[in-house]
C-alpha cells in the first residue's frame, strides 16, 4: 500500500533541491505523518551508500550536550500507523553503523505490537509511514541508546486508531510515548484527550510542519509536550553549533516550518505565561527538524520517492521522538509534566532568530529571546530541563 506525497521547494545545498512529505494529504479525522525527506532536483529522494549526508548520533549528542549512557530500564514507545515489516532489521543496521548497543527482540530491547498489543496480525504495509517509523526509531536511539523501544502500529491514521494505540503503549509500560503525526485541531477532538493523558507517563507530539497556522492535534492536547523544530548548523562559537527557527531565515527557505499556533479550544495551562495567546500556545520545546539540516535515517522499505537505504529526513517527526528519548535519558518520566520544562527554562539553548510565518504578535511566529511559538523555550542543553 502506498501513500501520496507533496513536494516543497527549498534553497538546497549541493544536489539537494528541496524536501517532500512522505505521507500525503488525508481525509478529515485522519492524521498525516510529519516526516520530510530531502530530495534532489528531479524530485527523488537523496539516497547514499553511507549516512554521511545527514547528522548522526555523535552530531546530535554534541549539539545538545547529551550523555551517551543512561536511560536503562526506560521504555520509549513510538506510535505510528500501518506496518513497517523491516523496522527491526533497519534499526539494527542503523545502530550497528553508529556503534550503538544492539536493540532487538531477542535481547528484550525492541518490541513491536499492533494496535491491540499483539505481536502479530499487523496492519497493512505503507511506504510513507514505514519511512516515518524508521525515522522515529532512529531518533529515539540517538537520544537514549540504552532505552528500550516499543513500536505500536495503529490500524490506520484515523485519530481513533492512533489514540487507541497510545493507550496500548501505556498499558504495556511505556514511560514516554512519542507521536510524530498531526492534524488541525477541531471541535470534537476533546473526546480523545483522555487517550493522551496518563499520569506517570509522558506523552510527546510533533507541533507540525506547516509554520504558523492552526494549532495541531495531538500536540495541543492538555498535558502533552509539544515539540517544534529548528535549523541546526555547525558554527565557530563556543558551543560549536547555531540554531534558528525552522522556516523563514533557516537554511531550507521553506515557507512553512516548525508548527506554532494559538488554540481555539484548549485553555491556557497555568504554567504557560506568554502574553498574547490566551489559550494553549504551541510549541513547548524544540530540536533539529529542518530537512536541509536533517538526520541520517536507514530505511529499506521502498518509499514514495524511489529510493531506499541511507536517507536524510527532517520535519517535526524528527524532533518529537528525539525529545522523547531525551526525557527517557533523564529518567524522570514518572513525575515529569510539561510544567517542568517551564520551571527549568534556563536549561535550554535559547533560539532567537528565524521565523515560520507572519502574524500580528511576532513571538507567535518569530524566534526571540525567551519563549516563542516556533521553538518554545528552546532546545536541550543537557538533561537539566527534563
Amino acid at each position: 500500500m502506498t501513500s501520496g506525497a507533496a513536494t516543497v521547494t527549498a534553497a538546497g545545498q549541493g544536489d539537494s533541491a528541496g524536501a517532500a512529505a512522505v505521507c500525503g494529504t488525508t481525509a478529515p479525522g485522519f492524521a498525516h505523518c510529519l516526516a520530510l525527506i530531502r530530495t534532489n532536483r528531479t524530485g527523488r529522494a537523496m539516497v547514499s551508500a553511507s549516512p554521511s549526508q545527514g547528522y548522526g548520533p555523535a552530531d546530535l549528542q554534541a549539539a545538545y550536550d547529551l550523555p551517551t549512557t543512561g536511560g536503562s530500564g526506560q521504555v520509549i514507545a513510538i506510535v505510528d500507523a500501518f506496518d513497517d515489516p523491516a523496522a527491526e532489521a533497519d534499526l539494527a543496521v542503523y545502530r550497528q553503523t553508529f556503534g550503538l548497543p544492539a536493540c532487538t527482540t531477542a535481547n528484550g530491547c525492541f518490541s513491536k505490537v499492533n494496535q491491540t498489543g499483539q505481536a502479530g496480525n499487523y496492519p497493512p504495509e505503507n511506504d510513507g509511514w514505514a519511512t516515518e517509523i524508521s525515522l522515529d526509531l532512529d531518533m529515539v536511539s540517538v537520544a537514549c541508546p540504552q532505552c528500550h523501544v516499543l513500536l505500536v502500529e495503529g490500524n490506520s491514521p484515523a485519530v481513533s486508531d492512533l489514540a487507541a494505540s497510545v493507550d496500548t503503549a501505556v498499558a504495556l509500560g511505556a514511560n514516554v510515548v512519542s507521536n510524530s503525526y498531526g492534524l488541525s485541531e477541531a471541535n470534537g477532538m476533546q473526546q480523545f484527550f483522555p487517550d493522551y493523558q496518563h499520569a506517570g507517563h509522558v506523552i510527546v507530539a510533533s507541533s507540525g510542519d506547516f509554520g504558523f497556522t492552526t494549532a495541531q492535534f495531538p500536540a495541543v492536547t492538555p498535558g502533552v509536550l509539544a515539540v517544534g523544530g529548528t535549523s541546526l548548523s555547525r558554527a565557530n562559537n563556543p558551543r560549536g553549533w547555531t540554531e534558528a527557527a525552522w522556516g523563514h531565515g533557516s537554511s531550507s527557505g521553506l515557507l512553512g516550518g516548525s508548527g506554532s499556533g494559538c488554540s481555539a479550544y484548549v485553555d491556557k495551562p497555568a504554567w504557560q505565561q506568554d502574553k498574547y495567546c490566551h489559550m494553549r500556545t504551541i510549541t513547548d520545546v524544540s530540536a533539529d527538524a529542518d530537512p536541509q539540516t536533517g538526520v541520517a535515517v536507514y530505511d529499506t522499505t521502498p518509499n514514495p520517492f524511489g529510493a531506499s537505504g541511507w536517507l536524510v529526513i527532517g520535519g517535526t517527526s524528527a524532533s518529537a521522538p528525539f525529545i522523547a528519548g531525551v526525557i527517557g535519558q533523564a529518567g524522570n518520566s514518572a513525575t515529569f509534566t510539561p510544567a517542568d520544562v517551564y520551571a527549568h527554562a534556563g536549561s535550554f539553548f535559547d533560539v532567537a532568530k528565524g521565523s515560520n510565518g507572519y502574524c500580528s504578535n511576532s513571538y507567535l511566529c518569530t524566534a526571540k529571546r525567551g519563549y516563542d511559538g516556533p521553538t518554545g523555550l528552546g532546545t536541550p542543553n543537557g538533561l537539566g530541563g527534563f
